[in-house]
């Protein structure tokens, strides 16, 4: 199912995508231990750690959306699975040989079944860091995204099938569901081996947050929400109520300080699931935004290529430039002072936008121009969105 017309382009989610990326960003700078005063470090990692969480919920999430949004009735289940398959390997093969190349000249061990297991992505399986982290470690949310490429054709079935007067409710379960699993992992996995300094264990952390089960719900979650706005079951909101209550509900989160498992996903998965499609009824309205200007969504368009080069940039040019990274924010050795620091972020993240654009330029785009075009005309749903101009469906990152 589509817009009316099966037309309507999502500029405004397009240039979101790129925000995203920039929170993703902001937690492994923190990971990276640029800065030398452990008091800086610490308030770093305190207001940033959880960021890249949000980022990657608004991914999983617009990824059922948009894929929803964008389906097409002659499309195959293969053809479909062939451009899925198109957008993310080419650069996760990329970005893999880079991180073998850099393991090798740095003198890290490279582990055999791990990194195996990252090159053809089902790493995100295995409730073991040393699987997460091996390799590419951001390459663990493509593991998980590609569960819900392979089960998108089915789950679609089951969606088209609910009633709209029933969509909301269905959504609202989807969302206590997102919300008891912190509960789920502290009632039935062990707390202890602790992980880094927190008082839960990575196997709490790995089912709620790696899983990807677990994170298929936020993935039917922006499925449903795509329904909803298809089929004029949007209550009107505006995109800054939604926006002004994802940051506040992050800003409390940092303050209270509670168990770290609810912060994952369950405190922002409201304000997110408010936040897509208010947007996207406003983009297909027709509405402009600064977030659906050329820059933002040209930014947007390379926020996978970006997502995929961002961490290896972070990392081994800290290593080149300053000290081994310290997943603490703590450096291991010589680092610089706050302003050296933050030079080097912004350094970093001017470095990993030009990567992303050769990235999308030299791979990503012509391996999608060659043999990921989609079929025919998107099939239609009566809706309440005036639509635009045909947009093809992003990847989450």
């Amino acid at each position: 199912m589509a817009p009316s017309n099966a037309t309507s382009r999502l500029p405004s989610l397009t240039g979101m995508r790129f925000l995203a990326a920039l929170l993703v960003f902001s937690v492994h700078g923190a990971a990276a231990g640029v800065f030398k005063d452990q008091g800086v470090a610490a308030d770093y990692y305190r207001w940033f750690g959880n960021a890249g969480a949000v980022g990657v919920s608004f991914f999983f999430m617009l990824s059922g959306f948009v894929l929803t949004w964008s389906v097409r009735p002659a499309d195959t289940v293969r053809g479909f699975w062939r451009r899925r398959l198109l957008k993310i390997f080419p650069n996760h093969l990329v970005t893999f040989v880079v991180a073998i190349v850099l393991l090798t000249v740095t003198s890290t061990a490279v582990a055999f079944p791990e990194t195996l297991a990252n090159l053809f992505l089902v790493h995100a399986w295995v409730p073991d860091s040393g699987y997460v982290e091996t390799a590419n470690t951001v390459s663990w949310s493509l593991s998980v995204e590609l569960l819900f490429y392979l089960s998108f054709p089915l789950l679609i079935k089951g969606v088209s099938r609910i009633g709209p007067a029933v969509l909301w409710y269905a959504a609202g379960g989807v969302v206590l569901v997102i919300m008891l699993m912190p509960l789920i992992a502290q009632m039935l996995l062990p707390d202890t081996p602790g992980f880094m300094f927190m008082k839960i264990s990575w196997t709490q952390i790995w089912f709620v947050y790696v899983f990807p089960v677990a994170r298929l719900l936020e993935f039917v979650l922006g499925m449903l929400l795509a329904r909803i706005v298809l089929s004029g079951r949007w209550i009107g909101l505006g995109v800054i109520p939604p926006a002004l209550l994802t940051i506040a509900a992050y800003v409390g989160a940092v303050l209270i300080d509670h168990n770290p498992l609810y912060n994952y996903v369950a405190i922002t998965v409201v304000p997110l699931a408010l936040l897509i499609p208010a947007a996207a009824a406003s983009d297909a309205r027709g509405r402009e935004s600064l977030l659906s200007k050329r820059p933002m969504v040209w930014l947007g368009e390379i926020s996978f290529a970006f997502y995929c080069v961002h961490y290896l940039i972070l990392i081994y040019g800290h290593r080149l430039f300053g000290s081994d990274p310290n997943i603490f924010g703590k450096p291991s050795g010589p680092a610089w002072g706050t302003p050296g620091g933050l030079l080097f972020l912004a350094a970093a993240l001017v470095v990993s936008v030009l990567a992303a654009w050769a990235l999308y330029a030299i791979v990503e785009r012509p391996v999608m121009r060659r043999w990921g075009r989609p079929p025919g005309p998107r099939r239609t749903e009566q809706a309440a969105v005036r639509p635009e101009r045909a947009a093809e469906a992003p990847a989450a990152h």
